[in-house]
């Protein structure tokens, strides 16, 4: 990280970057930023020389947003001599832009001021949490696992069981987001070059904020600290690295009788483990979420700050981008993240399945299928790592189970499973061959399996800046010639899933934060449902209602319904 911090000042001062600043009118070189990315690769200087390149902006003043001031040229610097060895600078110069767009409180109140209607939004816990903690290990709600947190992947959630009426059954025995890229869509010199791996070249860990009370976290919570080594080899805390809180997860489960009006209903809660982290202009907020059900939901946020490119009035994007700010152009890109899933469903061998809806067969007026309406889940086990590399398939619903096929549920008779469900799953968009393509070998299919081997946990590699993808490291060497059978094996699903954004003017200066999701779920898991034993928050029984008698009561007795103290056929409400 601190070549990054390297980088800026190094700029500044440098007599080549003080002559191109100069050509566009800059005399202050304090006023002039830079965001330092390793350089991915780039043929011209191979990777014997620790570089990065810097992306230049500039403040006109010192509260300016700088990502409204970016700057058409592109320093590579080497950070082990500490000067510029090579300028990337347009055919065509771009002019430095003239007006900001910020986002800070004075500049709001400038435009007109925030809004007056917000009313307090509290959230309270008079009785505490209902989690323990003991270290770094948690238990909730029949759950239990340890919460790691390292350098590149951030939190990892470690030995994750599952007390299914009194008897402890593994799930997974390690879940972590294991490696992103971040490839942008312009082909012109030097944006074939940004396509960063934030955590393998940074590291999701390393750039983790210190989380704050009442802002990135709210309720009753409980906070982890990250240890880390810098460049000197001293050790760095970043406090509340980790928020641990839970929160209201809406309604559990509910059902009406039309019949007689009987009712239950209850609300779940979930458990979140948190983190966000600050890749330069983006933050990613990463929520691992436990449910009640047995679920497991990792979701993340993307917020922060487009990354920008200064562009001529009148200038053609081609389509590679979008005009978010006059003379600001910001470039299409993806997100693309690797999860490394490393299963124990009820034991260590596990098969992962291919799970597509599908129409049965036989035509319309067919014995088999005579009203054509007939459909299934057709379930593909992979028995190889070359079946098992395999993309989203949007019009068959794909999901895939991590299933134990020597566990059978006594009533379906069918395996012991966790269902992966993700639908945010874009294809690779960079060409097969590409640089992207070759470096980012885990991103070229939405789910690879291997065998499981120890030290295989960084999917781009170990070792990723200037990485020439030649040969493509991580997933592409540990798939092979693709003959290992991975059938009823100790296995790890590796699961590439994101976004691509093609940015708005909505998206500047500061992005709202978009959301991705994906669930891992139980199936023929449990005996029935697991959750019948959360307390509900209304109940009445068909013979209660014919007898007008009060209801279970077991929750909220400060809520009531909306009508009134009590519902129309007279049985009293918490919801």
């Amino acid at each position: 990280m601190e070549d990054l911090q390297d980088t800026e000042l190094l700029v500044r001062k440098d007599p080549k970057v003080i002559e191109q600043c100069k050509i566009l009118g800059i005399e202050d070189m304090s006023k002039v930023y830079c965001d330092p990315w390793t350089i991915g690769h780039d043929e011209r200087f191979g990777n014997k020389m620790r570089l990065q390149q810097a992306l230049m902006y500039y403040r006109p003043h010192a509260d300016d947003m700088q990502y409204a001031f970016p700057l058409d040229f592109c320093p590579i610097v080497n950070t082990q001599t500490g000067e510029a060895i090579h300028i990337d600078i347009p055919s065509v110069r771009r002019p430095v832009n003239t007006f900001g767009s910020n986002y800070m409180p004075p500049d709001i109140e400038k435009a007109g001021g925030y809004r007056k209607d917000i009313k307090p939004l509290n959230i309270t816990q008079p009785e505490g949490v209902s989690f323990t903690i003991n270290g770094r290990e948690i238990s909730w709600q029949n759950f239990n696992m340890h919460i790691g947190f390292n350098y590149k992947e951030g939190i990892v959630l470690n030995n994750i069981t599952f007390n299914d009426r009194g008897k402890v059954r593994p799930l997974f025995y390690r879940l972590s987001l294991a490696e992103m890229v971040v490839p942008y869509g312009n082909p012109e010199r030097p944006h074939q070059r940004k396509h960063a791996f934030d955590l393998g070249e940074y590291g999701g860990g390393y750039m983790t904020n210190s989380l704050s009370l009442g802002c990135d976290c709210k309720g009753v919570i409980h906070y982890l600290d990250a240890e880390f080594c810098n460049r000197a080899g001293a050790a760095v805390t970043i406090k509340n690295a980790v928020c641990i809180h839970e929160e209201d997860a809406g309604i559990l489960f509910k059902h009406t009788d039309f019949r007689d009006g009987s009712t239950i209903v209850t609300r779940g809660r979930k458990l979140v483990v948190s983190q966000i982290f600050t890749a330069a202009n983006y933050e990613y907020c990463v929520y691992w979420i436990l449910h009640q059900d047995g679920t497991i939901q990792l979701e993340i946020k993307l917020t922060g700050i487009l990354n920008t490119y200064a562009m001529a009035p009148g200038e053609d994007t081609f389509g590679w981008g979008t005009e978010v700010h006059p003379g600001v152009n910001a470039h299409n890109h993806q997100h693309l993240f690797c999860l490394r899933i490393d299963p124990q469903i009820d034991g260590q061998n596990n098969t992962i399945f291919q799970v597509d809806a599908t129409p049965g067969p036989g035509e319309v007026g067919s014995k088999e299928n005579f009203y054509g309406n007939a459909f299934y889940a057709k379930k593909t086990p992979y028995k190889t790592t070359h079946e098992s590399q395999a993309d989203y398939n949007g019009a068959t619903s794909r999901t895939w189970d991590i299933a134990n096929t020597n566990v059978l549920h006594p009533y379906s008779k069918k395996p012991s499973s966790y269902k992966l469900v993700s639908r945010e799953v874009p294809g690779l968009l960079p060409k097969p061959g590409s640089l992207v393509w070759k470096r980012a070998g885990f991103a070229r299919h939405a789910v690879q399996v291997t065998k499981y081997a120890d030290g295989q946990l960084h999917p781009a590699g170990r070792h990723v800046p200037q990485t020439s993808g030649e040969p493509s490291m991580g997933l592409p060497q540990w798939i092979g010639d693709g003959t290992d059978n991975i059938e009823n094996e100790d296995v790890v699903l590796w699961h590439t899933f994101g976004l691509t954004h093609f940015p708005a003017p909505e998206d500047f200066p500061i992005m709202p934060a978009e959301p991705m999701t994906l669930l891992l779920r139980p199936r023929h898991f449990f005996l029935r449902n697991p959750v019948l034993d959360v307390p509900p928050s209304y109940a009445s029984t068909p013979s209660q209602v014919a007898a007008r008698k009060g209801v279970t009561d077991l929750t909220d007795k400060a809520s009531k319904l909306a009508f009134g103290e009590t519902s129309s056929l007279g049985a009293s409400c918490s919801c």
